[in-house]
């Protein structure tokens, strides 16, 4: 509960203002509309009005003023009861509001996550220079069944209830082994088939389990193998920019390295935001949920704006109810308050800090190229009652790296990943909004 006071005087422009707004309103014999003076108000309307009306609009002014003196965390709109002045004199009164709750968790300083690995292997090497090499393979014809990635030439008779179906009868249609671009059932077939094989089977196809299956009759024409050419420094010389094949791998696997870090980085801190969050115990208050759920569901509207979709086209296309919708929102909204607290808690149990220097920093990132000064914008922001928010976001950003710096991370395989991985690069601080 919040308690304020103010005098009568500070609650005169108000009052006069609330006699303005009614003279705007009102028609009396002999005077223009705005023109009514106040005394004939007054005797009209009695001088309870204006300041009944000024005081509706005037408490909430004086109580934003001293939830930013006092640096309240509020969370959810006030309820005001006016305990003093209600017709004269100094104005005494509480406001009832919801504030950010302090909790307390365990166990974070012992968290265990798994990412993706940082490391390319030699395989994941060879199979990228591979696809490379296929761009200039030849198809020739095997002498063997078909396996994998082998090319076959098939003609293709799909019916039901003995009518051929649209789009699944054709002659010499050449399907390439293990795509799965028709029905599983292709590949399980055609693996193994040679030249001159009929094969019959039923399979329903991806997005109609609702239909009868549909019966197919494939006959196998031919089987066709990529041959890709020699990996020489000739031919990486001729198809592309390295002159050897050392060049070549050493350029892909500095690409390939770069990508798995940034991978394993980038996913590391959504983990560990899961984990902590997880360690919240209890209800958590549905006002900062449904604020969340506004919150994301207007970013989500802007953005599908911006690529000029409505939210129902959206949940056509995705494949959404609004009930499932609406309950993944919650769920995810609940989720990031949680680790919003728990983060704000180790804040607090590690005695975490940011300097003036950490906080003029974030602000000249958030001026970019404004033509305000620092000192401006930190007393706009404070004004505003936005400075200490912008302070809690680095507090808990500063958790959040703590947490990188103390949890054991490993890859999927178990195997510890290097803690110099993880670390943001500097410029990446300053976009690192996630936890915010």
């Amino acid at each position: 509960m919040i308690e304020v006071e103010f005098s009568e005087e500070e609650l005169a422009p108000a009052v006069d203002q609330a006699w303005r707004d009614l003279a705007k309103e009102v028609r009396l014999p002999g005077f223009r509309p705005g023109k009514a003076p106040r005394r004939v108000l007054e005797a009209q309307f009695g001088s309870g009005h204006a300041r009944a009306e000024a005081l509706r609009t005037a408490l909430p002014e004086f109580y934003a003023d001293a939830v930013i003196e006092h640096d309240v965390d509020v969370i959810a709109p006030p309820e005001f009861e006016i305990t003093d002045g209600q017709e004269d004199g100094p104005v005494r009164f509480q406001a009832t509001v919801e504030v950010r709750p302090e909790v307390t968790i365990s166990g974070y300083d012992a968290l265990r996550v798994e990412v993706p690995s940082p490391e390319v292997s030699d395989e994941e090497i060879g199979e990228q220079i591979d696809r490379l090499r296929s761009q200039d393979g030849e198809l020739v014809a095997a002498e063997r069944p078909a396996i994998e990635r082998d090319f076959v030439l098939i003609d293709v008779h799909g019916t039901r209830d003995g009518e051929p179906v649209d789009g699944l009868t054709a002659d010499d249609f050449k399907y390439i082994v293990g795509s799965g671009s028709i029905v599983p059932e292709f590949d399980e077939h055609l693996t193994g088939a040679a030249v001159g094989d009929v094969l019959v089977f039923s399979a329903v196809p991806p997005g109609a389990e609702d239909d009868d299956p549909i019966e197919f009759r494939l006959l196998v024409k031919g089987v066709e193998e990529r041959v890709l050419p020699d990996l020489t420094d000739e031919w990486v010389a001729g198809a592309t920019e390295f002159d050897t094949v050392e060049q070549l791998r050493d350029d892909l696997r500095s690409s390939a390295e770069e990508a798995r870090v940034a991978q394993t980085r980038g996913s590391v801190r959504p983990r560990l935001a899961a984990a902590v969050a997880a360690l919240v115990e209890g209800e958590v208050p549905q006002a900062m949920v449904s604020a969340e759920m506004q919150q994301r569901l207007q970013s989500l509207a802007f953005q599908l704006e911006g690529r000029g979709i409505g939210l129902e086209d959206y949940l056509r296309f995705t494949g959404s109810d609004p009930e499932s919708f609406s309950a993944d929102l919650r769920a995810a909204a609940e989720e990031s308050v949680r680790t919003d607290l728990a983060l704000r808690a180790i804040v607090v149990a590690e005695g975490l800090e940011v300097d003036d220097d950490e906080l003029d920093h974030e602000l000249g990132h958030m001026l970019g190229d404004s033509d305000a000064t620092l000192d401006e914008a930190k007393e706009q922001l404070r004004s505003d009652g936005q400075l200490s928010a912008v302070r809690s976001a680095l507090l808990k950003r500063a958790a959040m790296e703590w947490l990188v710096q103390h949890a054991t991370v490993v890859d999927l395989d178990g195997e510890p990943v290097d803690p110099d991985l993880l670390v943001l690069p500097d410029h990446d601080h300053d976009h690192d909004h996630d936890h915010d």
